[in-house]
């Protein structure tokens, strides 16, 4: 199976529908408990950026306390709780913010993303679909490159499948890196070594290599049987990533020049 590695989440900050028990206009009362709930978010998310994690659970904690129907409270939480490995909590936090707004794109599209990582993935497929059912989605590019990183995962990978909506991102955004990189990725495991060095050079072009990304393209050129190019990614990777895994393949590989 594949090498399977995190990818898009984002913090969602989406536009809240009236809700069933909601005035459609709030009183000064729901008013203070939105700007309380916005204010604990905003504090969490700042402490999420400098690891201090609990902290930032209370203070999402605290914005659910002031208004159950925020959104962002809901999806951030969700994205802590995966941080925190309590995947469950996760999911539960994700399906809440599903109930608030069910139509929203960008949450269908994380969910999906969540699902993804951990193995599930049919449930992430329908997740990625509903989003790009959605005609007012914004960056339909984003859940096709999911999709398709998905679909090369797991013991069943549909490599047909992935390179259809990875193509179809790159078609809405042609340097969308996480497509580039899972094209060339498919290149490798399909066999397509020409394509996979194409696309690995466009992703080099515009993202700092990593050791991942190096060894996708020492890959390729490798079995392309392109000396020169396979010697100099090499030396960058040993030079770069001198301790990673990446560069313990590279040793071992059979010296066929």
């Amino acid at each position: 199976m594949m090498h399977i590695r995190q990818w898009l989440i984002v913090f969602l900050v989406s536009t809240i529908v009236a809700c069933g028990g909601q005035n459609s206009r709030p009183s000064d009362r729901q008013k203070k408990d939105r700007e309380a709930a916005v204010l604990n978010v905003q504090l969490a998310s700042g402490y999420i950026r400098r690891g201090n994690l609990e902290v930032a659970k209370a203070k999402l904690l605290k914005a659910i306390e002031h208004d159950e129907y925020y959104l962002p409270a809901y999806t951030t939480m969700a994205v802590l709780m995966n941080m925190l490995g309590d995947y469950e909590q996760a999911e539960k936090y994700y399906r809440e913010a599903l109930d608030i707004n069910v139509n929203d794109p960008d949450l269908h599209n994380n969910y999906g993303t969540f699902l993804c990582n951990h193995g599930k993935f049919e449930e992430a497929k329908e997740q990625f679909n509903i989003a790009l059912r959605n005609q007012f989605y914004v960056t339909p590019q984003a859940a096709h490159s999911n999709l398709g990183y998905c679909m090369m995962q797991g013991d069943n990978p549909d490599y047909a499948v992935a390179e259809k909506h990875l193509r179809k991102a790159l078609e809405k955004d042609p340097n969308i890196s996480s497509a580039l990189l899972a094209m060339g990725e498919l290149g490798l495991e399909t066999g397509k070594f020409l394509m996979s060095r194409a696309y690995m050079q466009r992703y080099h072009a515009q993202a700092k290599p990593d050791a991942h990304s190096l060894w996708i393209q020492i890959q390729a050129e490798y079995a392309l049987g392109d000396r020169d190019f396979f010697v100099k990614l090499s030396r960058e990777l040993l030079k770069l990533f001198p301790e990673s895994d990446e560069a313990k393949k590279v040793m071992r590989l059979p010296n066929k020049w």
